[in-house]
Protein backbone atom coordinates (compact mmCIF):
# COMPACT_ATOMS: atom_id res chain seq x y z
CA UNK A 1 0.00 0.00 0.00
CA UNK A 2 2.35 2.53 0.80
CA UNK A 3 4.34 1.58 -2.30
CA UNK A 4 1.31 2.46 -4.58
CA UNK A 5 0.68 5.24 -2.52
CA UNK A 6 4.06 6.66 -3.13
CA UNK A 7 3.61 6.30 -6.90
CA UNK A 8 0.47 7.87 -6.70
CA UNK A 9 2.59 11.06 -5.09
CA UNK A 10 5.16 10.84 -7.89
CA UNK A 11 2.92 10.44 -10.30
CA UNK A 12 0.83 13.68 -9.44
CA UNK A 13 3.97 15.58 -8.95
CA UNK A 14 4.78 14.61 -12.30
CA UNK A 15 1.99 16.08 -14.07
CA UNK A 16 1.42 18.98 -11.61
CA UNK A 17 5.45 19.73 -13.11
CA UNK A 18 4.56 19.20 -16.46
CA UNK A 19 1.45 21.42 -16.35
CA UNK A 20 3.48 24.33 -15.02
CA UNK A 21 5.77 23.80 -17.92
CA UNK A 22 3.59 24.67 -20.13
CA UNK A 23 2.30 27.23 -18.31
CA UNK A 24 5.43 29.11 -18.67
CA UNK A 25 6.03 28.22 -21.91
CA UNK A 26 2.60 30.69 -22.65
CA UNK A 27 4.66 33.69 -22.86
CA UNK A 28 6.96 32.62 -25.37
CA UNK A 29 3.95 31.47 -27.76
CA UNK A 30 1.81 34.54 -27.28
CA UNK A 31 5.24 36.64 -28.00
CA UNK A 32 5.65 34.97 -31.05
CA UNK A 33 2.36 35.45 -32.36
CA UNK A 34 2.23 39.14 -30.94
CA UNK A 35 4.90 40.02 -33.85
CA UNK A 36 3.18 37.46 -36.20
CA UNK A 37 0.54 39.56 -35.68
CA UNK A 38 2.43 42.66 -36.33
CA UNK A 39 4.00 41.34 -38.98
CA UNK A 40 0.71 41.01 -41.11
CA UNK A 41 0.35 44.22 -42.99
CA UNK A 42 -3.82 44.00 -42.92
CA UNK A 43 -4.05 44.66 -39.47
CA UNK A 44 -2.24 47.98 -39.07
CA UNK A 45 -4.77 49.41 -40.29
CA UNK A 46 -7.31 47.14 -40.33
CA UNK A 47 -7.93 46.28 -44.02
CA UNK A 48 -11.50 48.00 -44.86
CA UNK A 49 -14.44 45.39 -45.95
CA UNK A 50 -15.42 48.45 -48.57
CA UNK A 51 -11.81 48.13 -50.25
CA UNK A 52 -12.22 47.27 -54.38
CA UNK A 53 -11.52 44.49 -55.98
CA UNK A 54 -8.70 46.39 -57.29
CA UNK A 55 -7.24 47.54 -54.39
CA UNK A 56 -7.42 44.34 -52.69
CA UNK A 57 -4.97 42.89 -55.07
CA UNK A 58 -2.86 45.31 -55.75
CA UNK A 59 -2.46 45.39 -51.26
CA UNK A 60 -1.93 41.39 -51.71
CA UNK A 61 0.21 41.85 -54.62
CA UNK A 62 2.61 44.58 -52.69
CA UNK A 63 2.63 42.91 -49.58
CA UNK A 64 3.09 39.15 -50.55
CA UNK A 65 6.42 38.19 -48.82
CA UNK A 66 4.77 39.62 -45.41
CA UNK A 67 1.90 38.22 -45.80
CA UNK A 68 2.88 34.63 -46.46
CA UNK A 69 5.27 34.87 -43.73
CA UNK A 70 2.91 35.51 -40.92
CA UNK A 71 0.35 33.23 -42.08
CA UNK A 72 3.25 30.11 -42.34
CA UNK A 73 4.33 31.64 -39.04
CA UNK A 74 0.15 31.07 -37.37
CA UNK A 75 -0.04 28.43 -39.49
CA UNK A 76 2.71 26.79 -37.45
CA UNK A 77 2.82 28.25 -34.22
CA UNK A 78 -0.97 29.22 -34.02
CA UNK A 79 -2.13 26.15 -32.28
CA UNK A 80 0.55 26.09 -29.76
CA UNK A 81 -1.87 28.49 -27.77
CA UNK A 82 -3.90 25.36 -27.86
CA UNK A 83 -2.24 24.14 -24.34
CA UNK A 84 -2.97 26.88 -22.51
CA UNK A 85 -6.61 26.48 -22.82
CA UNK A 86 -6.14 23.06 -22.18
CA UNK A 87 -4.43 23.57 -18.73
CA UNK A 88 -7.90 25.55 -18.38
CA UNK A 89 -9.59 22.31 -18.38
CA UNK A 90 -7.75 20.09 -16.66
CA UNK A 91 -8.33 22.91 -13.65
CA UNK A 92 -12.17 22.74 -14.64
CA UNK A 93 -11.84 18.72 -14.35
CA UNK A 94 -10.58 19.12 -10.48
CA UNK A 95 -13.91 20.97 -10.01
CA UNK A 96 -15.69 18.91 -7.04
CA UNK A 97 -19.44 20.75 -7.33
CA UNK A 98 -20.24 19.92 -10.78
CA UNK A 99 -19.94 17.38 -13.35
CA UNK A 100 -17.60 17.44 -16.40
CA UNK A 101 -19.86 18.26 -18.93
CA UNK A 102 -18.32 21.38 -18.82
CA UNK A 103 -15.05 20.80 -18.92
CA UNK A 104 -15.56 18.16 -22.34
CA UNK A 105 -17.71 21.14 -23.86
CA UNK A 106 -15.04 23.74 -23.25
CA UNK A 107 -12.86 20.93 -24.89
CA UNK A 108 -15.20 21.56 -28.24
CA UNK A 109 -15.32 24.73 -27.83
CA UNK A 110 -11.51 25.56 -28.05
CA UNK A 111 -11.05 22.70 -30.60
CA UNK A 112 -13.91 24.51 -33.26
CA UNK A 113 -12.54 27.88 -32.10
CA UNK A 114 -8.84 26.78 -33.25
CA UNK A 115 -10.01 25.42 -36.31
CA UNK A 116 -12.14 28.44 -37.84
CA UNK A 117 -8.76 30.51 -37.37
CA UNK A 118 -6.76 28.27 -39.23
CA UNK A 119 -9.12 28.05 -41.42
CA UNK A 120 -8.97 31.97 -41.56
CA UNK A 121 -5.25 31.80 -42.10
CA UNK A 122 -5.54 29.55 -45.29
CA UNK A 123 -7.59 32.07 -46.79
CA UNK A 124 -5.15 34.30 -46.29
CA UNK A 125 -2.36 32.78 -47.21
CA UNK A 126 -4.44 31.07 -50.94
CA UNK A 127 -5.04 34.87 -51.55
CA UNK A 128 -1.24 35.55 -51.45
CA UNK A 129 -0.70 32.71 -53.03
CA UNK A 130 -1.34 33.26 -57.16
CA UNK A 131 -1.60 37.13 -57.28
CA UNK A 132 -1.83 37.30 -61.20
CA UNK A 133 -5.39 35.88 -60.22
CA UNK A 134 -8.00 38.37 -61.09
CA UNK A 135 -8.55 40.95 -58.79
CA UNK A 136 -12.10 39.98 -57.91
CA UNK A 137 -11.63 36.08 -56.56
CA UNK A 138 -8.66 37.88 -54.56
CA UNK A 139 -11.56 39.78 -53.23
CA UNK A 140 -13.56 36.58 -52.48
CA UNK A 141 -10.68 34.63 -50.72
CA UNK A 142 -9.55 37.74 -48.56
CA UNK A 143 -13.38 38.56 -47.67
CA UNK A 144 -13.53 35.02 -46.59
CA UNK A 145 -10.49 35.43 -44.90
CA UNK A 146 -11.63 38.42 -42.67
CA UNK A 147 -15.11 36.93 -41.96
CA UNK A 148 -13.82 33.59 -41.21
CA UNK A 149 -11.32 35.23 -38.43
CA UNK A 150 -13.61 38.00 -37.09
CA UNK A 151 -17.37 37.05 -37.03
CA UNK A 152 -17.23 32.91 -35.86
CA UNK A 153 -17.83 34.35 -32.72
CA UNK A 154 -19.54 31.72 -31.22
CA UNK A 155 -16.86 29.20 -29.98
CA UNK A 156 -15.48 32.00 -27.80
CA UNK A 157 -17.59 32.98 -26.74
CA UNK A 158 -18.78 29.41 -25.43
CA UNK A 159 -15.72 29.10 -24.04
CA UNK A 160 -15.64 31.84 -21.82
CA UNK A 161 -19.76 30.99 -20.61
CA UNK A 162 -18.54 27.17 -20.20
CA UNK A 163 -15.80 28.46 -17.64
CA UNK A 164 -18.14 30.55 -15.59
CA UNK A 165 -20.69 28.28 -15.25
CA UNK A 166 -18.41 25.23 -14.13
CA UNK A 167 -16.76 27.79 -11.48
CA UNK A 168 -20.89 28.63 -10.43
CA UNK A 169 -21.12 25.06 -9.86
CA UNK A 170 -17.61 24.84 -7.88
CA UNK A 171 -18.05 23.70 -4.48
CA UNK A 172 -18.07 27.23 -2.82
CA UNK A 173 -15.57 25.55 0.63
CA UNK A 174 -12.84 25.17 -1.73
CA UNK A 175 -13.26 26.48 -5.42
CA UNK A 176 -10.49 25.99 -7.73
CA UNK A 177 -11.00 29.18 -9.00
CA UNK A 178 -11.90 32.65 -7.30
CA UNK A 179 -15.79 33.44 -8.17
CA UNK A 180 -14.69 36.72 -9.84
CA UNK A 181 -12.90 34.81 -12.45
CA UNK A 182 -16.59 33.41 -13.70
CA UNK A 183 -17.63 37.31 -13.24
CA UNK A 184 -14.70 38.05 -15.41
CA UNK A 185 -15.48 35.31 -17.91
CA UNK A 186 -19.10 36.35 -18.58
CA UNK A 187 -17.72 40.15 -19.73
CA UNK A 188 -15.44 38.75 -21.86
CA UNK A 189 -18.11 36.54 -23.58
CA UNK A 190 -20.19 40.19 -23.67
CA UNK A 191 -17.96 42.02 -25.27
CA UNK A 192 -16.57 39.75 -27.48
CA UNK A 193 -20.03 38.34 -28.76
CA UNK A 194 -20.99 41.49 -31.34
CA UNK A 195 -17.80 40.86 -33.40
CA UNK A 196 -20.31 38.29 -34.76
CA UNK A 197 -21.92 41.79 -36.70
CA UNK A 198 -18.50 41.57 -38.92
CA UNK A 199 -20.89 39.00 -41.85
CA UNK A 200 -23.28 41.50 -41.62
CA UNK A 201 -21.45 44.87 -41.65
CA UNK A 202 -19.44 47.28 -44.07
CA UNK A 203 -19.00 49.91 -42.01
CA UNK A 204 -19.32 51.22 -38.53
CA UNK A 205 -18.12 49.64 -35.28
CA UNK A 206 -19.68 46.57 -35.95
CA UNK A 207 -17.39 45.92 -39.62
CA UNK A 208 -14.68 43.64 -39.06
CA UNK A 209 -12.55 46.62 -39.21
CA UNK A 210 -14.00 48.44 -36.53
CA UNK A 211 -13.23 49.44 -33.34
CA UNK A 212 -16.16 46.87 -31.46
CA UNK A 213 -15.31 43.65 -34.03
CA UNK A 214 -11.26 44.34 -34.86
CA UNK A 215 -10.04 45.84 -31.53
CA UNK A 216 -12.53 45.61 -28.76
CA UNK A 217 -12.65 41.78 -29.84
CA UNK A 218 -8.85 40.98 -30.25
CA UNK A 219 -7.70 43.02 -26.71
CA UNK A 220 -10.53 41.26 -24.49
CA UNK A 221 -8.82 37.98 -25.68
CA UNK A 222 -5.58 38.95 -25.15
CA UNK A 223 -6.17 40.67 -21.77
CA UNK A 224 -8.20 37.45 -21.05
CA UNK A 225 -5.18 35.08 -21.69
CA UNK A 226 -3.12 37.16 -19.25
CA UNK A 227 -5.55 37.36 -17.01
CA UNK A 228 -5.98 33.49 -16.84
CA UNK A 229 -2.43 32.62 -16.55
CA UNK A 230 -1.92 34.87 -13.59
CA UNK A 231 -5.48 33.04 -12.02
CA UNK A 232 -3.38 29.80 -13.34
CA UNK A 233 -0.03 30.52 -11.79
CA UNK A 234 -1.99 30.98 -8.39
CA UNK A 235 -3.98 28.07 -8.77
CA UNK A 236 -0.53 25.70 -9.51
CA UNK A 237 1.41 26.98 -6.24
CA UNK A 238 -1.79 27.03 -4.15
CA UNK A 239 -1.59 22.93 -5.67
CA UNK A 240 1.93 22.53 -4.68
CA UNK A 241 1.87 23.45 -1.53
CA UNK A 242 -0.92 21.38 -0.62
CA UNK A 243 0.73 18.74 -2.05
CA UNK A 244 4.01 19.44 -0.11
Amino acid sequence: MQVLLEDENRSAATNLRAQQAILWSTPAVAAVLLVLFAAFPGFFPPMSPNMTATQVAEFYRDHTAMIRFSMVGFNLCGILIVPFFVLILARMQRMRGQSHIFAFSYLSAVVAGATLFALSDIFFAVAAFRTDRSADLIQVLNDLAWIFFIAPIGMLVAQFVLLALAIYFDDDRDPVFPRWVAHYSLVTAVLMAPSAGAAVFRDGPLAWNGVVSFWLRNIAFAVFVVVMFFVLRSSYRREARESA
